[in-house]
């Protein structure tokens, strides 16, 4: 599986909770592109959550395997070590990128002891990943070639459902004097075939370089 992340873009969200001997953490998992907004996240949790003692973090920005990869975690006042590197490490071990985790901590009266507080703040973060995979949540990212496909009003609607039955990712539609198909495909030899069969050879393809994409996992 490659790189995943939460679906429906920025600012997107899933929650889940677990209690570990009567204390409550609450994780949210948020997608974002920048570090400002994961601070951003953060203070929102604390806003919400002011009468809990820990707001623990972790993030990961940009691609796995590449050397600009921002990746950081924060304690928040837990014994270090304890919350934000095993939230760090639950995100990476499943290959979630473009996120913040943010685990809020209702004590309830028990210490957990070092080792229990790395198991319960990783279980947090797997419990939410969990969430968003069962609930369909989670995209993969990839850097694919993109292309437009100008087409008159009348076809675009036919066209474009066409193409989705095909397996075409199909990233939006502009609509001005034509419309404006921006579409992405892993072949783009294959995907040349299909704009010929659906269009007739009516149509020809524009490619506008490469970005990363959301493309749902294998």
């Amino acid at each position: 599986m490659g790189d995943l992340t939460v679906r429906g873009g920025i600012g997107s969200t899933v929650e889940a909770e677990i209690t570990v001997k009567r204390s409550r953490f609450l994780c949210r998992l948020i997608r974002i592109e920048t570090e400002d907004a994961a601070r951003a996240a953060i203070d929102s949790a604390r806003k919400e959550h002011w009468g809990a003692r820990h707001h623990c973090s972790a993030l990961v920005i940009g691609p796995n395997g590449t050397p600009d990869q921002v990746r950081r975690s924060n304690d928040d006042g837990e014994p270090s070590g304890t919350a934000g590197r095993p939230m760090l490490e639950a995100l990476s071990g499943r290959g979630i990128i473009d996120a913040v985790a943010v685990v809020t901590r209702y004590f309830g009266g028990t210490l957990l002891g070092a080792g229990g507080l790395v198991r319960a703040y990783s279980d947090a973060v797997l419990s939410t990943i969990d969430r968003a995979q069962s609930l369909g949540m989670l995209v993969e990212r990839e850097r694919r070639e993109l292309f437009t496909l100008t087409l008159p009003h009348a076809e675009a609607g036919r066209i474009e459902a066409e193409l989705r039955q095909r397996g075409v990712l199909v990233l939006g539609t502009d609509y001005g004097q034509s419309a404006l198909l921006h579409i992405s495909d892993d072949d783009a030899e294959r995907l040349t075939e299909i704009v010929a069969h659906v269009t007739a050879g009516s149509a020809g393809l524009q490619s506008v370089g490469r970005e990363w994409v959301d493309v749902e996992p294998a």
